[in-house]
């Protein structure tokens, strides 16, 4: 073939690129492949499995008990912190009143509880005081009730009996027999049932003898309260009681006794004129 026949050129043509082949359409995109989901009877397992829970009582105590401790380390907490806050943010002056009146409050309490100690010291002593004043008081009051023959007395001491079967014994005589008697010591005494004291008196009375105006007639009897060592030798002296009463031909014995009992008794007398003196 000839020139002649080919095409000629467009030259709008040599300015275009060259054509490029489509490339090959490649694979899709990969859709994921479908999960299995679980079927409904795991699920209802899986469901019964956890609710209702299973709670046994030891468990349900250490829950209780541990709520309670961390409530109240929340609370101790939380007020210590209220008042380290308070204080921390205090003037200076403040935290020294502050100080001051704990100080103060401190003091007071201390002196509160020394006055009452004080107070319960006073009442035990008083009440020591008022209860020995007490027993000194009862002790005494007998004391002076033996003396003054209105209380019943015993003790050790000795039996004079005076056997006068002649009646030449006087009233003198048994004078002298008791205040030998009471210079030897004798604390309480009576004859034939008359008790004699500071103010007895003797007499004679025909073939007797009154004390304190009532007879009583021989054998005399007394009963003497005292130390017998002292009482029985103060009769029996030379010339003494024991010889002037077998002198008027009387028969004296002395009895030695560790109990002698004098319950004759006098009634209380008060003075028409005497008071007591102290306030």
């Amino acid at each position: 073939m000839s020139n002649e026949d080919e095409t000629p050129e467009n030259p709008l043509r040599r300015e275009l690129p060259d054509e490029v082949p489509a490339a090959a359409e490649g694979p899709g995109p990969v859709q994921p492949e479908p999960v299995a989901r679980p079927s409904s009877a795991g699920r209802q397992r899986l469901v019964s499995g956890l609710w209702p829970p299973r709670v046994s009582r030891a468990q349900l105590i250490v829950a209780v008990l541990l709520f309670g401790l961390g409530f109240g380390l929340a609370v101790q907490v939380a007020s210590n912190s209220d008042g380290d806050s308070a204080l921390r943010g205090a003037r200076q002056e403040d935290l020294v009143r502050i100080l001051d009146e704990l100080d103060n409050r401190t003091q007071r309490l201390e002196d509160e509880k020394q006055g009452l100690e004080d107070q319960r010291t006073e009442l035990e002593n008083s009440s020591d005081q008022a209860e020995e004043a007490r027993k000194q008081t009862v002790e005494k009051e007998k004391q002076l009730g033996i003396l003054a023959g209105t209380v019943a007395a015993q003790g050790p001491g000795i039996t004079l009996t005076i056997d006068d079967t002649k009646g030449t014994v006087k009233a003198d005589m048994l004078l002298d027999a008791i205040q030998e008697l009471r210079a030897a010591g004798a604390e309480a005494l009576q004859v034939n049932g008359v008790r004699v004291v500071a103010g007895t008196y003797l007499a004679d009375s025909g073939s007797g003898v009154k004390v304190d105006g009532n007879k009583i007639t021989q054998p005399y009897r007394f009963k003497v309260i005292g130390k017998p060592q002292d009482l029985e030798p103060a009769l029996n002296i030379p010339g003494g009681v024991v010889q002037t009463l077998e002198k008027e031909q009387a028969t004296v014995t002395v009895e030695r006794s560790t109990k002698i009992v004098v319950d004759a008794l006098r009634p209380a007398e008060r003075p028409d004129y005497a008071r007591s003196s102290s306030p």
